[in-house]
């Protein structure tokens, strides 16, 4: 097997396109913008018709482009970081060159953004904000405690409240469920730089637990699913009704479970599990939205 040190960047490798851009991650983005218009097809019209309705397609592509515009400029400005904590998952710089991300990230951006105010002036100016805010939070909000976190969570629960917008509605169970992503992608955005402290710290990055620690890091991560759970039960109740709310209660077995395994983590591999169990559970989370 040849050194992956020997390894040459080139100006177009389809392996490192997909994997500098989250290829399943994405995925997930479409998977759950098209469950939220199913839906709200239930009432409105078919599932077919939704299913293939071109301005659905429209978004999700849209969404899919500053995502990967995203990811990809993430990785361009944390090439040395990733070195130390993910030396095998670095591609610019070593399987695609520096330039060739960066001209692909533009490119991705300006497609999304175009695509967006093709279907309306709110969803371009959604798209153009999520492409600069990912650029902003790859140059500098990513090295501030919370911020970088909230700011993922933020534009994450947008790609499903977005739903909302395409088609002029106000739904209660979207904005439930919006929360519900804003919630899971800020808790493994946080166990993310759990994972990731080693690099962090190295290089200055002022996350939450380089800053106060892993032990007050969790902590931090208990009020955030307790205050969860309770503000959507509350939301539930208020405006979605009692099936809702069990739903919401539900949660808390996947939360203790997740709890449970963070109390006991102390180590790269276990924080790197839980991160990937947030995501899987994310994603079940969505897909009951089609069974309301």
């Amino acid at each position: 097997m040849a050194d992956s040190k020997n390894i040459k960047p080139t100006n177009f490798s389809l392996k490192g396109f997909i994997l500098v851009t989250r290829f399943w991650n994405l995925l997930i983005i479409v998977f759950a913008q098209f469950f939220t218009a199913i839906y709200l097809s239930r009432s409105s019209g078919s599932i077919v018709e939704t299913l293939t309705d071109i301005r659905l397609l429209l978004l999700a592509l849209s969404s899919v482009l500053i995502a990967a515009a995203g990811y990809i400029i993430n990785d361009y400005y944390d090439v040395k970081i990733d070195l130390i904590n993910k030396p095998h998952r670095v591609v610019v710089g070593r399987i695609l060159k520096r330039r060739v991300a960066m001209v692909a990230h533009t490119i991705l951006n300006f497609m999304g953004i175009s695509i967006g105010f093709l279907l309306s002036w709110q969803i371009g100016i959604i798209n153009f904000l999520s492409a600069l805010i990912l650029w902003l939070y790859s140059n500098q909000l990513k090295r501030i405690a919370l911020v970088g976190n909230v700011t993922v969570a933020v534009l994450t629960g947008l790609s499903i409240y977005i739903i909302n917008v395409l088609y002029q509605e106000l739904n209660y169970l979207v904005i439930a469920y919006a929360l519900f992503a804003f919630t899971f992608t800020l808790i493994r955005e946080i166990i993310k730089d759990m994972e990731d402290v080693k690099g962090d710290l190295t290089f200055g990055c002022r996350t939450f637990p380089v800053v106060y620690g892993l032990r007050n890091t969790k902590v931090l991560l208990y009020i955030i699913e307790i205050s969860f759970v309770i503000g959507l039960a509350a939301l539930a109740y208020a405006f979605l009704g009692f099936k809702m709310m069990t739903f919401s209660l539900l949660l808390i077995i996947p939360l203790g479970f997740l709890t449970y395994k963070l109390y006991k983590a102390d180590t790269t591999r276990h924080f790197n599990l839980l991160s990937n169990y947030c995501k899987v559970v994310m994603l079940i989370g969505i897909l009951s939205m089609v069974i309301y």
